[in-house]
């Protein structure tokens, strides 16, 4: 998984690169270094 340090705070869905299920991302940047990284598995 790629982030882009450019933007400050990027939430987006990614579907597991094994098993398809997605993945809730959310990511917060602050003098381009990654402060916060969360990732959820949103599969129901």
């Amino acid at each position: 998984m790629l982030v882009d340090i450019s933007q400050n705070h990027q939430n987006y869905i990614e579907d597991c690169e094994i098993c398809c299920n997605p993945i809730q991302v959310s990511v917060v940047v602050e003098h381009q270094e990654i402060v916060s990284f969360q990732a959820e598995n949103l599969e129901q």
